[in-house]
């Protein structure tokens, strides 16, 4: 499945979350999928973004044995990813959905009496925060590979880089 239908499918889960345990397991559902983008974008993506998107792919993870809240609700949703057709768009989105996820567990950390949730949480957060700063430096440098494209004279735009004949 393309990078950012999996993207909307878990700011949707995670809109639905109806318990502090939902929010912990979409947020590492997020966690996981960030990962498996960063796979992807090491193996297949632009060549400027493979050392961060390694990184990463290393970041965190659904960690934890068989009671943990991802492998209860069925297993990551990342094993579904086939593609990341715009990277850009996907980093976009990628970041969105973190950014989302920290808030909602910053909330569930803040509500709980339990501390093994509250440090579960606090883990989560930490995860999910330098996942975003990777997918914020891959922003960047996509951004300054756009920037100093050379502009294609035929449409008007950046475009690919072409010899002359």
């Amino acid at each position: 499945m393309q990078a950012e239908r999996l993207i909307a499918a878990g700011r949707h889960a995670l809109a639905q979350s109806g318990t502090a345990l939902d929010i912990v397991a979409e947020a590492w559902q997020a966690q996981a999928l960030a990962q498996a983008i960063g796979s992807h974008l090491a193996l297949c993506g632009p060549l400027e973004l493979r050392s961060e998107a390694n990184g990463l792919s290393e970041i965190g993870g659904a960690r934890g044995g068989v009671d943990h809240p991802v492998l209860r609700t069925g297993g990551p949703r990342a094993a579904q990813l086939t593609e990341v057709g715009d990277p850009c768009a996907a980093l976009t989105s990628l970041g969105s959905l973190l950014g989302e996820v920290g808030i909602a567990l910053v909330g569930v950390a803040c509500a709980t009496d339990e501390e093994g949730l509250y440090w579960q949480c606090i883990e989560a957060i930490d995860a999910a925060d330098e996942a975003n700063d990777r997918v914020r430096g891959m922003l960047r440098r996509l951004a300054v590979r756009e920037r100093d494209r050379p502009p294609d004279a035929a449409w008007g735009r950046a475009g690919p880089a072409v010899s002359p004949p």
